[in-house]
């Protein structure tokens, strides 16, 4: 193993703001406590929750590097007391409290999963974050089985992207909302049987259409309020509504409950950076065993859209907030 140096570079946020606060540092390269692993970073996932706190509006949990970064992949390079399965060397991806966007960071070794062969590990840093959502939402909250219907929101998204390839594979048939014909088709390329241009249609009059109006059985939702009341309206008999994000608000107003108690409709929702160690290391045996196996296999992968050196986070963020992206934006570090 190459020796581990004893600074690293860093994305620092200078105040709260826009992608201009974005900075790089030099900082020490941090140590794993016990039952954790340093890895080398090669590559960083960029998500709409780093934005968020990059505009000081969701701050790291208390006692977490304040560095953003919410997934990576890389290489094993120190074992923190206690870790036993996992070895230096090793190339995993890992779910991360926050720290990503560095040249080393520290992970949960119960939140390290091995690098799928077929993948680069540029391609693994896009998968925790992204698929550690969708399985929990869609598969444990949402209750999706082979054979229902399964909307999602922003379908060309990397938490999109994810939830149609997944639902796909499990058997759902996947209704999908972009805001383009290119997005809608990208979508469909993924393996959605149905995109509806929000732009051009009104979803819930579409998918009471393609469906001979039953509904959805599951919506998995990154909206919010402004979709409420449509989202409940394309629910089925049964159907459950999963609330993963409030990009147009998190208040509604004047819902008219009836519908939820006569379909008897379940809303619902989470989210995942709170949780503690054992509930986000419940979720990767889950991915383990049901998902990782279709990574192997080359049946679904993260669709990478654009790249950027770690000194260019400013430009990677506003290609984020532009919306402009088909999949996933990542950072890499050079290591």
């Amino acid at each position: 193993m190459p020796s581990i140096p004893a600074t690293m570079r860093q994305v620092c946020f200078n105040g709260a703001g826009g992608p201009e606060v974005i900075g790089i540092e030099t900082a020490p390269v941090p140590r794993p406590g016990p039952n954790q692993v340093l890895v080398e970073v090669a590559a960083a996932g960029v998500n709409r929750p780093d934005c968020q706190q990059r505009a000081g509006k969701y701050p790291p949990p208390p006692g977490a590097t304040a560095v953003p970064g919410l997934e990576i992949a890389g290489r094993i390079v120190a074992l923190g007391e206690g870790v036993t399965t996992l070895s230096e060397g090793q190339e995993v991806c890992a779910l991360t409290i926050s720290g990503g966007y560095a040249e080393y960071c520290v992970a949960d070794a119960s939140l390290c999963l091995p690098k799928p062969g077929p993948l680069s590990l540029i391609e693994a840093a896009g998968l925790p974050e992204n698929y550690w959502t969708v399985w929990t939402n869609v598969f444990e909250r949402g209750r999706l089985h082979k054979g229902e219907r399964f909307l999602v929101h922003g379908g060309s998204s990397g938490i999109g992207s994810t939830a149609i390839q997944l639902a796909k594979q499990f058997g759902a048939t996947v209704f999908a909302t972009a805001g383009s014909a290119e997005k809608c088709a990208f979508c469909e390329s993924l393996g959605a049987d149905h995109a509806i241009n929000y732009r051009e249609a009104d979803f819930a009059a579409e998918v009471k259409r393609l469906t001979e109006g039953q509904g959805v059985d599951v919506i998995l939702d990154m909206v919010g309020a402004a979709y409420l009341e449509r989202n409940v309206k394309s629910l089925a008999l049964e159907g459950r509504l999963v609330i993963i994000a409030f990009l147009q608000g998190f208040q509604a107003e004047n819902l008219n409950l009836t519908p939820i108690m006569i379909r008897r409709l379940t809303v619902t929702g989470s989210t995942l950076r709170p949780r503690t160690v054992a509930q986000k290391a419940a979720i990767a045996e889950g991915l383990r065993q049901e998902v990782w196996p279709l990574l192997e296999a080359g049946t679904v992968k993260p669709v990478i859209h654009a790249t950027f050196p770690l000194d260019q986070a400013r430009e990677a963020h506003a290609l984020m907030e532009s919306s402009a992206h088909l999949g996933k934006i990542m950072l890499l570090t050079g290591k």
